[in-house]
């Protein structure tokens, strides 16, 4: 008779939370890279802007020009803030999410080292059962002889 797992069910759904947890994890750090990468973007155009607006300070130019460098300069600042208030977010969220998944990993976890120990009984059973009947069969033919 083969080893049969009277679990088996709790523990593929225990595997199914888990690797659900996990894959909502990997959203949150994916998205949390793609605001990084946007904030060195923000980062990027600010220098851009103070640059534009130091050269231009070099030279004659109409004010209204430079007020519009200005502008940029601080709406790529404001753009930045936001990015950083919502990278503090996310931050947040993979903290949350990440406790989630540990407890789904742990509950897993649990389940397969229950299992192991039952196949192991099993396995132990099995090999007591079949010496026995080895043992049996040699008892057998001693009586006979």
């Amino acid at each position: 008779m083969a080893f049969r797992f009277p679990l088996a069910t709790v523990l593929r759904v225990r595997e199914s939370m888990e690797q659900r947890e996990e894959r909502s994890l990997k959203r949150i750090q994916l998205e949390m890279a793609r605001v990084l990468r946007q904030i060195e973007e923000q980062d990027a155009e600010i220098a851009k802007a103070h640059d534009a607006r130091e050269e231009a300070l070099r030279r004659p130019i109409p004010a209204g020009h430079l007020h519009s460098l200005l502008w940029e300069a601080k709406a790529a600042a404001e753009r930045r803030k936001a990015l950083l208030q919502t990278l503090q977010a996310l931050e947040q969220q993979r903290d949350k999410q990440m406790k989630i998944y540990q407890a789904a990993h742990r509950a897993h976890e649990t389940m397969l080292s229950l299992l192991r120990s039952q196949r192991s009984a099993y396995e132990l059973e099995q090999a007591r059962k079949q010496q026995k009947y080895l043992d049996d069969i040699f008892m057998a033919r001693r009586h006979r002889s």
